[in-house]
């Protein structure tokens, strides 16, 4: 019950939060406060392996694929196919630390067909192949817990 009360009171703090927001803000949380950029953005993270079009989105939240676009860039600064991009290797840079799933696994549940295509996405995002970034981010936390545990 008290983590559902959290949740609750979080809910509520970023609801009056984005309520304050000047109207000409961008970003995130002014998108949510749209609601058909909210829509838009809850299935965006719903479901980034499904294979999301603008004319799709548009037709789900009730826009037409311009409208979509241009309303999308205003709010969130960025157009939804490019944001969508950045969401997937998000979700793929978390599932590469807290799991032991292969580049193709992965590739493969953030929406990309093949784990070449996946890589070549993820390295010019992170400037990194997805098997070398992981390798070093590993890396790096492996030295914190050693360099911890020693004081």
């Amino acid at each position: 019950m008290l983590a559902r009360m959290s949740e609750m009171m979080f809910v509520d703090a970023i609801r009056r939060y984005t309520a304050g927001l000047p109207s000409d803000s961008a970003g995130w949380l002014a998108g949510l406060r749209d609601r058909l950029i909210g829509r838009t953005l809850a299935l965006l993270h719903e479901q980034p392996a499904q294979p999301w079009t603008i004319d799709e989105l548009g037709r789900r939240v009730g826009l037409s694929r311009s409208a979509l676009h241009e309303r999308f860039v205003q709010l969130i600064g960025m157009p939804p196919m490019q944001y969508l991009t950045q969401w997937r290797m998000q979700a793929a840079a978390r599932m590469l630390l807290d799991t032991s799933a292969t580049v193709a696994t992965i590739a493969l549940e953030v929406g990309y067909d093949s784990e070449a295509a996946f890589a070549r996405a993820f390295k010019r995002l992170v400037g990194k192949p997805p098997a070398a970034w992981r390798r070093d981010r590993r890396h790096v936390a492996g030295q914190r817990v050693d360099a911890t545990a020693v004081e």
